[in-house]
């Protein structure tokens, strides 16, 4: 790096308009490592109880890997490829005596201390990549619409509206297939970036160019709060769980050491 910088994050979760919350957001700090970050979105699936008990299960994978994880020595890529294989795997199990089948969506990333950053995602939950504002890179969602889009069928903005929008080809716990592995690896992120994973609930309301404009402006607390307020006047009423951690990458005050 040859600018150091500091981190802040926020995390933020919603009940939306459902009776029930079934997604999960954690935002954690490496126990023995400063620096070291990690961030998943689970939205559940299946019911009340199916559900939350998918979205529960992710996020106690996640810390239990996370606590073991070192970054000089291991492979972030392969910890959340492990995230999603053994998730799933529970998950599946959990449909035994789950009185609905349980699935979840997952969107997780791992920042090591020198701002390389590794992200994973599964269903359509996302994750952004924001340079003072502007997109660079989002996940693509394992969904109907979006096989629709890459064949070039629909634009962007017709998935939004697209009446079998919430049609998954890839999420943890389904039956017949494994969940699909997508990872992307950021080799370095510095002063300037933010990274947003969300559920659903949230990015159906804005467009990236809303979402990493207020990022960049605010602080990841703020943007939390307001995306939170936002999405529900923008629901009228029929929105669904929201979930979302932001993390951001400040530039140090001049003269002062790096704080990574």
């Amino acid at each position: 790096m040859t600018q150091g910088f500091r981190l802040a994050a926020a995390s933020g979760l919603h009940r939306g308009d459902r009776p029930y919350q079934q997604d999960q957001v954690l935002m954690l700090g490496h126990p023995r490592i400063q620096g070291c970050v990690m961030a998943v979105v689970a939205d559940g699936m299946g019911g009340r109880s199916g559900g939350r008990k998918a979205s529960d299960q992710v996020l106690m994978t996640a810390r239990q890997l996370f606590a073991k994880y070192s970054p000089d020595t291991d492979s972030a890529p392969l910890l959340l490829k492990q995230l999603v294989e053994d998730s799933h795997t529970v998950i599946k199990l959990t449909a035994l005596s789950a009185e609905q089948e349980p699935h979840s969506t997952v969107a997780a990333f791992i920042m090591n201390p020198r701002g390389e950053c590794t992200w994973i995602h599964v269903g359509d939950s996302r994750i952004y990549q924001f340079r003072k504002g502007r997109l660079v890179k989002r996940t693509r969602d394992h969904s109907y619409v979006q096989a629709l889009h890459d064949r070039g069928e629909i634009n962007e903005d017709e998935m939004e509206e697209h009446p079998q929008s919430n049609i998954l080809l890839g999420c943890l716990g389904m039956a017949n297939q494994p969940p699909p592995i997508d990872t992307h690896v950021i080799p370095e992120l510095g002063p300037g970036d933010a990274l947003l994973a969300c559920s659903d609930g949230l990015w159906h309301y804005f467009t990236p160019e809303e979402m990493g404009a207020l990022i960049a402006e605010r602080t990841p607390r703020e943007s939390v709060e307001l995306l939170i307020d936002e999405a529900r006047v923008r629901a009228r009423g029929t929105g669904d769980n929201i979930s979302l951690a932001i993390l951001k990458l400040e530039p140090l005050p001049k003269g002062s050491a790096p704080e990574i």
